[in-house]
């Protein structure tokens, strides 16, 4: 990009919108700045004027996104050509597993939910018994790249020089005790990914939760998503997914190849 068409006051109020999520949904101009790199008074000159538009809502101290926010996501679903595409699949991928499933697309340092599909019982006894999504999770959620397997899928599919710059952009935070932190260790796992074209997270973004996912390609061969099944409330017993649902997972993907 030609550094003159840069607009840097609309990169810092993208900046800010971006700086709510699931983590953390009410913000205040500290929190803003240090989510952000702004200082303290410039963050609270883009609340109060994202606040006066209408994106935000506030009771004077703490902010949060208001529902006209949601006029990007309506206009995004119902126009991208993906979550259209994919949507049917996720629902009969669902009821053949009875697991939740989802499309995501990577978004810098986090994946970025764009479908899903997701499990529900038709009674009471079936639905103690299910293994549904984890609670939060919807579409337009941001979910940390490094230590999901949508995420890991993506990465795994990156080029080498784009690899590279995403490690140096960013870090691998701990969120469990099963998150991988270190960068070689977390290479070779991308290496396996790719080697095997499928990606397997066990307990490393959340406790008792573990996903299988496998890349999402265009006829051209270009990886532009991943697809995932869920499972939670599993114990450490429980079969691999990819023993039970691999193949059908797989099947899916290579359905779904010329309508993406």
């Amino acid at each position: 990009m030609n550094p003159s068409d840069w607009i840097e006051g609309i990169a810092r109020g993208m900046a800010v919108l971006e700086c709510f999520d699931t983590d953390r949904q009410r913000l205040n101009a500290t929190l803003t700045a240090e989510r952000t790199g702004l200082s303290r008074a410039t963050a609270r000159r883009h609340l109060l004027t994202l606040a006066h538009l209408g994106y935000l809502e506030t009771d004077g101290q703490y902010y949060w996104l208001s529902a006209k926010v949601l006029g990007f996501t309506g206009s995004y679903l119902s126009g991208a050509r993906l979550p259209r595409s994919v949507q049917p699949s996720l629902h009969q991928l669902s009821a053949a597993t009875r697991l939740s499933c989802s499309v995501a697309v990577l978004q810098k340092d986090a994946v970025m939910i764009v479908a899903r599909g997701i499990w529900q019982a038709a009674d009471t006894n079936a639905k103690a018994n299910s293994m549904v999504l984890a609670y939060g999770l919807h579409v337009g959620t941001r979910l940390p790249a490094h230590a999901t397997s949508t995420g890991q899928v993506l990465l795994a599919n990156l080029s080498s020089e784009a690899l590279d710059a995403w490690l140096e952009e960013n870090t691998l935070s701990r969120l469990t005790a099963h998150t991988v932190t270190q960068a070689k260790v977390f290479r070779q796992k991308l290496k396996r990914i790719a080697k095997q074209d499928y990606g397997y997270a066990k307990q490393e973004h959340e406790l008792g939760v573990d996903a299988l996912a496998v890349p999402l390609r265009n006829e051209r061969g270009e990886t532009i998503a991943a697809l995932n099944l869920v499972r939670s409330g599993a114990g450490s017993d429980a079969p691999h997914l990819a023993n039970e649902w691999l193949p059908l997972l797989q099947q899916t993907a290579q359905s779904l190849r010329l309508l993406i």
